[in-house]
This record gives C-alpha cells, sequence and structure tokens, in this order.
C-alpha cells in the first residue's frame, strides 16, 4: 500500500527594506498552494519623519520585531517548527542590515530544527508569487516594479530566468517617492501620488514619454521627473489643485511609457513561443499596487491578445509569502540549497546574472 505524502509546509521569512514579515505556506498532495498565515509589520511610523528608509533603523527595527512576527506566523498557521519542511529567508537584494538580520535568524532556526534553509532571491519572490494564486504556465513574462527595480523577466522555469529588460536610470517607485517629496506629500510616496491624482486634470501639463518610439526595450524615468520639477518650479507656489494635476499628468505619462516600453517585450515573446495560445504578462512588485497602472498594462495586454495578471494587493508589496513560496519551488522543482548556511547576503542580486550590467538590473551601482 502506497502512503500518501503529507502536505509540504514552509517558513518564509523576509527583512529586505522596511517589512518584518513571516508566512507558512503549505503545498497539499495533489500540487495546490495555501498561505496559512502572512504576518507583515510595517515601518512606516518609524521612517514618515525622514522621508523615505533609514537603513540603520530599519536593521534595529527588524531585530525588534523579528522573533515576535516568526512566532506569530507560526500561531496564526497553526504549526510549529518541527513541521516545516524547510525555512525560507530573503538573502537579496536589499538592505544589507536588514537582509542580514532575516538570513541569520533563518540560519538559527534552520540549524536548531535540522530543516534545510533556502536563501531566497527577493525578486524571485516577486517572479514566481502569481504562481502562487493562480494556475500560471511556464513560460511567461514579468513586469516587475518596485522602489528599486524597473526590469522585464522572461520567466523559464524555477532558477531560470532572462532579463530583456531594465531601467537605464531611476527605477519607477523611486520616480513616484521623488515626485511626491518634490510636491510635498507625504511617505511613502507612491500611494499618496495615486490619491492625488484622483482629483486631477490629466491633460494639464504635456509630459514626456521616455523612450518611446524607440527599439530598445528598456525604461528611463530620469527625464520624466526632471520636467515634474521644472513644472512645479514654473507654477509655484503650489495649490492643491495644482499638485493634483501634476500628479494625475505625471501618472498618465507613466503609463503611457510603460505601454511602448511593455508591447516591444509582448511581441518578442509571441515571436519566441509562437504556440502558446494564452501567454501571460505578470507585474509584481510594489508600483503594480497602483490602479491607474494596472488598467494602463490590463489595455496594453488585451490589446496584444496577452493575459493580464496581477497578484493581490499583499503580494504586491514586500512580504514573506512570496519568499516561503519561492521555497516551494525550489522544494518541488528538486533543487537543493547547496551550502545555504554558508550562503552571504547579498545587497545586489540580479536574477539574470549573466545580464549586461545595467541601472536597476540590480548590479552595484543600482538601487536595491
Amino acid at each position: 500500500m502506497q502512503l500518501v505524502k503529507p502536505t509540504r509546509l514552509m517558513l518564509g521569512i523576509e527583512t529586505s527594506c522596511d517589512e518584518t514579515a513571516a508566512s507558512v505556506v503549505a503545498l497539499d498532495v495533489d500540487g495546490r498552494p495555501e498561505i496559512l498565515s502572512n504576518v507583515v509589520l510595517s515601518q512606516i511610523e518609524e521612517h514618515a519623519a525622514f522621508g523615505g528608509v533609514v537603513p540603520e533603523i530599519a536593521a534595529r527595527a527588524h531585530v525588534e520585531a523579528l522573533d515576535g512576527i516568526i512566532e506569530a506566523a507560526l500561531q496564526e498557521s497553526g504549526k510549529d517548527l518541527a513541521e516545516m519542511e524547510g525555512i525560507a529567508a530573503t538573502a537579496g537584494p536589499g538592505l544589507i542590515g536588514g537582509l542580514i538580520v532575516g538570513l541569520m535568524t533563518g540560519k538559527a532556526l534552520a540549524s536548531v530544527s535540522g530543516k534545510p534553509l533556502y536563501p531566497v532571491n527577493h525578486l524571485e519572490g516577486h517572479a514566481l508569487a502569481a504562481r502562487l494564486v493562480d494556475d500560471v504556465a511556464f513560460p511567461y513574462l514579468v513586469l516587475l516594479v518596485s522602489g528599486g527595480h524597473t526590469q522585464i523577466i522572461l520567466v523559464r522555469g524555477v532558477g531560470d530566468y532572462e532579463r530583456w529588460a531594465s531601467t537605464i536610470d531611476d527605477a519607477l517607485g523611486e520616480a513616484f517617492d521623488k515626485t511626491a517629496k518634490l510636491l510635498g506629500l507625504p511617505y511613502p510616496g507612491g500611494p499618496n501620488v495615486e490619491k492625488a491624482a484622483l482629483a486631477g486634470d490629466a491633460s494639464r501639463f504635456d509630459f514626456p514619454r521616455p523612450l518611446k518610439g524607440e527599439a530598445r526595450p528598456d525604461f528611463s524615468f530620469s527625464g520624466l521627473k526632471t520636467a515634474v520639477r521644472q513644472a512645479a518650479t514654473a507654477i509655484a507656489p503650489l495649490t492643491e489643485k495644482d499638485i493634483a494635476d501634476i500628479c494625475a499628468s505625471f501618472q498618465v505619462a507613466v503609463g503611457e511609457t510603460l505601454q511602448d516600453r511593455v508591447a516591444r517585450s509582448l511581441t518578442r515573446f509571441r515571436g519566441m513561443f509562437p504556440g502558446q495560445q494564452t501567454p501571460t504578462l505578470v507585474v509584481a512588485g510594489g508600483v503594480a499596487a497602483n490602479r491607474a497602472i494596472r488598467a494602463a498594462l490590463e489595455l496594453v495586454c488585451e490589446r496584444n491578445g496577452f493575459r493580464f495578471l496581477a497578484p493581490p494587493m499583499k503580494l504586491c508589496t514586500d512580504n514573506a509569502a512570496m519568499i516561503a513560496w519561492a521555497g516551494l519551488e525550489r522544494l518541488r522543482a528538486g533543487i537543493e540549497p547547496d551550502e545555504a548556511m554558508h550562503f552571504a547576503p547579498r545587497s545586489r542580486w540580479p536574477l539574470d546574472e549573466s545580464a549586461a550590467p545595467l541601472i536597476g538590473a540590480g548590479k552595484r551601482g543600482a538601487k536595491a
């Protein structure tokens, strides 16, 4: 008589920036995933006065909170550490202080429990998150848009990634945050730009669409950010209406820029995989929570015959469920975490190590 394999459980730990998070994710006997817990502690209040994340404050907050967050995640899941099949911890890219806290905690738990440790690339967590909530078959495209990254990645399989495009200057999330700071909007900048844009006239300012029409598939947002600053300076002091109009015009420019840039990769994908009936574009990262950006990307997918997929909001921003899931994906694929206990955290860790280094690609010189 053949024994039924038990449900596989993975504890995930995420501390790459300013969220302290832990999660337990299960994979049942039929290969269906389930998030049993996903506890996230935001540090927004700690950093608000500085208008951005202060690495030293973030690392200290992770030290103070992580043990309790892990305990809460285990309690919420109804499981204990002994039942885990492995421990997945973000090992990069990100702020090195926070990465050290999370990865060292993961190593300690793995050591005392005898469980394998899976050092996870934070970007891989984002790239695979859609498969945690939807049946997405390989290969597919991922548009990763966050405070530190703007990339288009071909996901061939677990651990098999090819970067097709990146930003040559600022990441999109960074452009949102700097625009917010310029206009005097509170931290975090991205959500507040989106909120202000709701009351604005998007046709008032004709901001540039960087690289639009060019054959290269990459992104650029530095010039757009400069145009916003020049427009704001020209009409200062700004009224609430001015700020709303600038935000709305900026957001429309971003959406149209993304449509032009992404369309080139969609065409390339169709040429490489002509037999795929329903090709998929997944959008991931914190900027994916912006509804206007989602709408612009849905439209370009519809025009090109692609399925558009964005994970739920709670899986777009930093979280540990996607890290636990990346660990389970590697476990299921038979990818052994060799020398994991000696793995050093990496502030820069591109998914595609063979890609030429560009700003925003996860190489040295790029924002994490």
